[in-house]
This record gives C-alpha cells, sequence and structure tokens, in this order.
C-alpha cells in the first residue's frame, strides 16, 4: 500500500510551513528506535518519520557487483486486460488491476443484513465502477464486491495524504511569554518565568484530514513539551505550557517552568541572552484503510532577556549623601 519516497516529496512540495531546524544538535528527542530523521524540500521540512514509511531501497541482482545506487523496485501498472494503460486514480475511485474496476469503499457500511455481504460480518463492502460506452452513450456499471481486505488497488501513498492535511493545519511558532518581560531587567539569581499562550494553531490539538477517491486520513496535531534554550548554555525542557505570571506570586519560583541565571548579561551582545523556545509537534495520523502512523515536527520562537545585578548604595557612616557606583557596561 505504502508507495516510494518519491510521492512523499511531491505532496511535501506544497507545505507551506516554516522552515525546520535540521542540524543534528538542534533536532527534538527522537520519539522511539523506529524513526528516522528525514529532511526534503532543501531541508525545509524535516522531522522524525517511522521507518516503516520511508522507501526501501531497491533490490540488487546478488550476481552483479553492488553498485552506490541499487535498481528501484519498479512502479507498479493500472492496466486493462489487453495490457492498454489505464489512470491508477479518477473521481471514481482507485483502479484494480485484479477486478478491473475502480474501488470504492461503502462508507458508512451497510448493515449486515444487506445481501451486499454474502452472509459475511468482517472485511467491507466495496463498489466497483466501470465506465463503458462512448460518446452520448457513456454511463458507469457499478457492482458491488465483498473483500476480506484492502483491494490491489494502486493509491496514493496514506503519508502524502498526511503531510497535505498537515499544510492545512498552518502550525505557528510558539506564543512566548516571560517573566521579567523583554523590556524589563531581571536579577542575576532570582526567578524567571517562562510560558507559552495556548492556541488551537500553536499547542493544538489540531485535527485535519485530506482524501481522495477512496482513501482518506484524519491527523491530529498536539504539543507535548517546549524545550527553551536560555542563551547561556543551559536548556529547559517544560512537559506543559507553564503557568502565566502574576505580580500577586512576587519573586517566587515558576512551579512548572522556570530559570535562574547565574550572571549578568552584560558582556552579551545587546547586553542580552538570546532565549529560545522550541515546540516539539506530535502528529498521529489514521487512514480509511487502517494505516497509522506518527510525525515529530518542531515549531519555534524567540526572545531577549536582560539580566543585571542588584545595585548597592554606598551610605557615608558621617552623615553624608549615598553614593551608587559608577556605572560600567550596560
Amino acid at each position: 500500500m505504502l508507495r516510494r519516497l518519491s510521492s512523499i516529496l511531491a505532496a511535501v512540495a506544497i507545505l507551506a510551513a516554516q522552515p525546520q531546524l535540521a542540524d543534528a544538535e538542534k533536532r527534538p528527542p527522537k520519539p522511539g528506535p523506529d524513526y528516522v530523521w528525514k529532511c526534503v524540500g532543501s531541508r525545509h521540512f524535516c522531522g522524525w518519520v517511522l521507518k516503516s514509511y520511508v522507501q526501501k531501497p531497491g533490490k540488487v541482482d546478488p550476481g552483479k557487483k553492488p553498485t552506490k545506487k541499487p535498481v528501484q523496485s519498479e512502479k507498479p501498472v493500472c492496466h486493462l486486460p489487453g495490457g492498454a494503460l489505464q489512470a491508477c486514480t479518477s473521481v471514481l475511485g482507485n483502479w484494480s488491476n485484479s477486478q478491473q474496476c475502480y474501488m470504492r469503499r461503502e462508507t458508512p457500511p451497510p448493515p449486515f443484513s444487506d445481501p451486499r455481504w454474502q452472509g459475511h460480518t468482517d472485511g467491507s463492502i466495496w463498489a466497483c465502477l466501470r465506465e463503458q460506452g462512448y460518446d452520448e452513450g457513456k454511463h458507469i456499471v457499478t457492482q458491488w464486491v465483498w473483500l476480506p481486505g484492502k483491494p490491489d488497488t494502486v493509491v496514493v501513498d496514506p503519508l502524502t495524504l498526511v503531510y497535505e492535511a498537515i499544510a492545512t493545519m498552518k502550525l505557528a511558532p510558539p506564543l512566548v511569554r516571560t517573566a521579567p518581560t523583554a523590556g524589563q531587567i531581571g536579577l542575576v539569581n532570582m526567578p524567571v518565568w517562562l510560558w507559552v499562550d495556548k492556541s488551537e494553531t500553536t499547542w493544538g490539538p489540531i485535527v485535519r484530514s485530506a482524501s481522495v477517491p477512496g482513501l482518506s486520513v484524519t491527523a491530529t496535531a498536539h504539543v507535548t513539551a517546549v524545550n527553551w534554550s536560555m542563551g547561556d548554555g543551559s536548556t529547559v525542557r517544560c512537559e506543559g505550557p507553564g503557568t502565566p505570571y502574576d505580580a500577586s506570586m512576587g519573586v517566587k519560583a515558576s512551579p512548572t517552568c522556570g530559570h535562574r541565571y547565574p550572571k549578568t548579561s552584560d558582556k552579551l551582545p545587546n547586553c542580552k541572552y538570546p532565549v529560545t523556545a522550541t515546540a516539539q509537534w506530535e502528529i498521529t495520523w489514521q487512514s480509511t484503510l487502517g494505516d497509522t502512523g506518527q510525525i515529530a515536527m518542531t515549531e519555534q520562537a524567540a526572545t531577549q532577556l536582560r539580566i543585571g545585578e542588584a545595585v548597592p548604595v554606598l551610605v557615608d557612616p558621617d552623615g553624608g549623601d549615598a553614593v551608587a557606583p559608577t556605572k560600567t557596561g550596560c
């Protein structure tokens, strides 16, 4: 059922997603041992994809010396009884070489009392459609077929439809919030609160579908965690969105997502720490033919934080005016 990686590339080319991080040190955590990292579209789309949905190399003749590029397996061809080529997909459904018609699953299925089930209570009922006649006499002939499993149709790779569904989600970078804010000055060793505002496109869950005749997929996406790169060499992983700060909370540390800077940002460019929040999206999907899978993606946003230190005030023991130390740097 699964097609070659070329079909994946064709689908991803239509995506209008923001560039994804591809460098090894910036990848989101690997979801599991059965995932591989794939980039397509000149590295503009990268993600962890199940190995089972990645093209396997074609077979190599054991009698020949292996080459750098193994021979690729041939793409299935749809044909009529005489061998004439037939379109594999049309508005009628997907072509089956064995049934010699376009197949389309009956959804929702008829009750088991329907004679089309032929007494079965498993499998599914398919409409077998053929176009007959010429010109003004063209018409569609429909027969009903019970099948215990999937038909031998040559259909679009379900992963192709998954990427189409993802494109309609319009996943957006996280809405970053901090306390102190980017316009304020925090203090060394004082709590910094980190959180993101939740919306459908920045946090999920978000559900979208894509389909062709005879096959559809539904994809569900949600953020599983946010990795905060704090600019001082440390990373804070927050499994949830974090807790919004309120002035009534005083100088307490965030109960869910926070950080403390041990040094000021005075020696950094713009006297600020560069902070990056990377949201990890998990996308699960399933097709009407029973295929399922997962894809991991990321969206990123950035801000800057200025961290200073409390300035002591020098008091003259003889009663003179208070004097603040001379300000240097930022």
